[in-house]
């Protein structure tokens, strides 16, 4: 049986070239700059949006129960649109050190789990590709899966959900490669 302290370096190795990979696809690539719209009149929805708000995760139009909806009013507001979800944020420009870290630490954790699995299943010596097919299924579900129920529930568009599905897949290639050369020979 392999150890997880066995895989120590195959952990770090991974969630830094992973955290690299992601610096690369959010900062240099295109891809993700249509995944948000301006919406229009900016200044009067800003300016409705500071009224009162605070940080956090709203809902409009907002419910307390689904019974509510009995209530034609409740009901036309839903008829009538917008029907939208808004996150947020702490007032001031959004800390990149702080995202930074904490996605590290994030890749840290998947790299984790990558490898608990893995040490589960396979043995020392296994072969390379045994473990990159193994490591890089659990990565991409770690990385890529848990936005899907977003785009079935709360209105994530689906191109972008297939864009992050793509992301999630380099960083699983990436994972899945430090792990196979990594893997311990005995």
């Amino acid at each position: 049986m392999v150890t997880i302290g066995a895989l120590w370096l195959a952990i770090i190795l991974s969630a830094s070239g992973v955290w690299i990979a992601s610096a690369i696809v959010w900062i240099l690539l295109p891809h993700h700059r249509s995944d948000y719209r301006a919406v229009p009149d900016e200044e009067a929805a800003r300016a409705a949006l500071t009224a009162g708000i605070t940080p956090g995760q709203y809902n409009i139009p907002h419910m307390t129960s689904r019974s509510e909806l009995k209530n034609p009013e409740a009901l036309k507001k839903f008829e009538d649109g917008p029907i939208g979800f808004l996150t947020i944020l702490p007032r001031g420009v959004p800390s990149t050190a702080r995202g930074m870290v904490l996605s590290l630490i994030y890749y840290l954790i998947v790299g984790l789990m990558v490898a608990y699995v893995a040490s589960r299943t396979m043995a020392a010596g296994a072969d390379y590709l045994a473990v990159f097919r193994i490591t890089a299924t659990v990565a991409w579900l770690c990385h890529g899966f848990g936005v899907i129920p977003d785009a079935i529930w709360f209105g994530r568009p689906w191109s972008a959900v297939v864009k992050h599905l793509a992301d999630a897949l380099v960083y699983a290639l990436i994972t899945g490669g430090f792990f196979g050369w990594l893997w311990p020979t005995a």
